[in-house]
């Protein structure tokens, strides 16, 4: 996890470097929309996405305490992604997101 003398002063500058690259955002967004996922559930709703991009971006999630990893001790192994309680928190914004977005592509 970042430590405080890591972040920006802005608190904006803070939220970008959390989450303001769009395969955040697009992981962020999965969970937010259906809860848990499986990495194979982002791979098909995330096309574009690399493995090892996918991988980099959960871990970065993980280390910050927004995503929860949870490893279930089956074989084959399952591993799920939830959104930690910090995690949870973005979801105004990812409504008022969805909700600008939608705005948006109704006025053009």
């Amino acid at each position: 996890m970042l430590t405080r003398e890591e972040l920006p002063e802005c608190p904006v500058a803070t939220t970008v470097q959390l989450i303001g690259n769009k395969w955040k955002l697009l992981i962020i967004r999965n969970l937010v929309t259906n809860g848990k996922q499986r990495f194979g559930d982002f791979i098909k709703s995330i096309p574009a996405i690399s493995k090892k991009v996918l991988t980099d971006n959960l871990r970065a999630l993980e280390n910050n305490g927004l995503v929860i990893r949870e490893i279930f001790a089956e074989v084959p192994p399952r591993v799920e992604y939830t959104l930690s309680p910090l995690g949870q928190s973005l979801k105004p914004i990812f409504d008022a997101m969805f909700d600008w977005g939608t705005e948006y592509k109704n006025n053009l």
